[in-house]
């Protein structure tokens, strides 16, 4: 019986990708990738290379640890390269990646889908909790 190397078997089960299925390793990355940070951190690396420092204060509200804990995940998903300039004090940047950067269309139209469509969606919210406050206070 012969034996399958690691890339084979990768290759085996990328043919096999099916995100419905339970055990699809997809859906781990579809659960990243639905993460607000992952977005606005794509978002932010858009233009470019950008310090830590630079895309916390972009992104408004993420903390230190919600930062470092999705960029570390985004570079070992090879969505995002951290490179260390020598210096004093050392730098680190943050650049998209070929495969970050083919991810980038489809995150920024969904932010700006949620941006252009917040008013529809809140007007949506609103109409829901006032029908549901309704059937409630009758039941």
């Amino acid at each position: 019986m012969a034996t399958t190397t690691a890339a084979q078997r990768r290759q085996e089960a990328r043919q096999e990708y099916d995100a419905f299925m339970a055990a699809c390793p997809s859906r781990q990355l579809l659960d990243r990738l639905s993460d607000k940070w992952v977005g606005l951190v794509l978002s932010a690396l858009a233009d470019g290379e950008r310090r830590y420092s630079e895309v916390s204060r972009r992104i408004a509200g993420v903390s230190q640890k919600m930062l470092t804990q999705t960029l570390r995940n985004l570079e070992r998903d090879g969505i995002l390269i951290r490179s260390i300039t020598p210096s004093v004090p050392v730098r680190v940047g943050y650049q998209l990646t070929p495969l970050g950067e083919s991810l980038l269309p489809v995150v920024q139209a969904v932010k700006d889908w949620a941006e252009a469509h917040m008013d529809e969606v809140d007007a949506a919210r609103d109409h829901y909790d006032e029908v549901n406050r309704r059937a409630s206070s009758h039941g």
